[in-house]
């Protein structure tokens, strides 16, 4: 159930964010083994006059993508190879033959199983279910 929020500059057309939104669900699920049918991407973008770096206007096209994980439920490599990934793919959609700004960020949010949830119900007590579901069904009958 990871949410992805990105935020962008320059500003871009609706089948970009589609295109992106697609990429980066792919990317979740490819690489972070995340359910694509609880995956949710938001995207703002913001006029480069609203965005600065170094206290200026920025020049290059940037990307700030924050994507919200539980806690414990992917490695330090998977994470680390999911930034890279991610980076990649922002940097070829949005800065297509040029370069993202330099200081562009991907950042993995993991937070705990009790602090998040969807459809009404924390991912803790949806892994207490499953561990519920599992002893019974390990119970002789």
């Amino acid at each position: 159930m990871p949410t992805l929020v990105l935020k962008l500059t320059p500003l871009q057309n609706p089948e970009r964010y589609s295109l992106l939104a697609r990429a980066l669900t792919d990317l979740t699920v490819q690489l972070l083994g995340k359910r694509r049918d609880v995956t949710a991407v938001v995207i703002d973008d913001l006029p480069a006059a609203r965005w600065h770096i170094g206290g200026a206007p920025a020049e290059q096209p940037t990307a700030l993508l924050e994507i919200s994980i539980t806690q414990g439920t992917n490695t330090q490599d998977e994470k680390a190879a999911f930034i890279q990934a991610a980076f990649a793919e922002l940097q070829r959609q949005l800065a297509g033959d040029g370069t993202l700004a330099t200081a562009s960020y991907v950042v993995v949010r993991e937070l705990a199983g009790a602090d998040w949830g969807y459809g009404g119900h924390t991912q803790q007590a949806r892994q207490q279910a499953r561990v519920v579901t599992a002893d019974v069904s390990l119970q002789p009958g």
